[in-house]
């Protein structure tokens, strides 16, 4: 056989053999079949003034979008989302390299500590939610606290009033969330070559020094990672807000997540619901863009 018709042989074996493109259809047909026509039809449903069940829905353009834009309540809600992802992301990233760092000094009972830390990221909000509701109530357990440590003057309904009720969402969103950023920076600190820091110590620099000086930057990915993942659950926020104080009072605690849900279903604006959807996605894509950008950017200083 030439080597002529050898190769032709060999293509039509290889026209015969399966591709990686099988492999791929099954999440290539979720994808496309699933999400991207949910989306796309979720944009149609935006340009609607529909009620979910009218057969009949009127096309309204992009009437509803105007209407999300002129409404202080999506405002409001924005507003909480950058709020709780910037306060959130702020203490739960302090709190979880702290503890990491002193479960890495190998303290008693460290493993103890460690599921303490982990419990709350299992807890179901639907089952902590009344729990929460009877702590900070009037007559909770939290001015109960404050009245036998003599600090009475500062007890009051905390979920009742607009100005305390979105600070005890955060509260609970941090004693939830905590305990993920601790697992990931622990897992990260134990990657860090212990000889680096032992030289470390060697040349006299304390526990504050290794801590700021040599951990703190190589753990930079994960802070970074935990950005992305804090600002995914800022965007989504509904469970906690929604059992707790389902958005109030007065809407001091609506997300968008709540306001979403709130107009589709409770209120049947199911078009403007539609509409404060593909803003939300917007709304990511652009957290999305913006933390790559600022990934790549800290990649390419690394690498000069």
């Amino acid at each position: 056989m030439s080597s002529k018709s050898g190769r032709g042989v060999a293509r039509r074996r290889s026209f015969l053999r399966p591709t990686g493109y099988a492999w791929i259809l099954p999440a290539l047909v979720f994808c496309v079949g699933l999400l991207y026509y949910s989306v796309g039809y979720t944009g149609y449903i935006s340009t609607l003034d529909w009620n979910g069940t009218a057969p009949d829905p009127t096309h309204v353009g992009s009437a509803n979008y105007g209407r999300a834009f002129a409404d202080p309540v999506f405002w409001e809600a924005i507003q909480h989302t950058v709020i709780s992802f910037v306060v959130t992301f702020t203490i739960s990233t302090i709190l979880g390299f702290v503890f990491a760092a002193l479960l890495h000094s190998r303290p008693f009972f460290g493993g103890v500590y460690k599921v303490v830390l982990f419990v709350p990221v299992v807890l179901a909000p639907a089952i902590m939610a009344p729990v929460f509701r009877q702590i900070f109530a009037n007559d909770g357990q939290f001015n109960w606290l404050l009245d036998h440590l003599g600090l009475g003057a500062l007890a009051q309904p905390w979920l009742a009033q607009s100005g305390t009720a979105l600070g005890v969402i955060l509260a609970i969103t941090i004693w939830g969330g905590t305990g993920v950023t601790f697992i990931l920076y622990f897992a990260a600190m134990g990657q860090i070559d212990p000889e680096l820091l032992e030289a470390a110590e060697l040349d006299g620099a304390g526990n504050i020094r290794r801590l700021v000086s040599i951990i703190w930057p190589n753990v930079r990915g994960t802070t970074i990672a935990l950005a992305t993942l804090s600002a995914i659950g800022a965007l989504k926020t509904f469970d906690i807000p929604y059992l707790v104080t389902t958005g109030g009072p007065n809407f001091a605690t609506e997300f968008l997540g709540t306001l979403i849900y709130r107009m589709s279903i409770p209120l049947g604006a199911v078009g403007y619901g539609a509409a404060l959807s593909i803003l939300l996605l917007l709304i990511a894509l652009v957290f999305a863009i913006l933390l790559n950008a600022r990934r790549d950017k800290g990649e390419g200083r690394n690498d000069a």
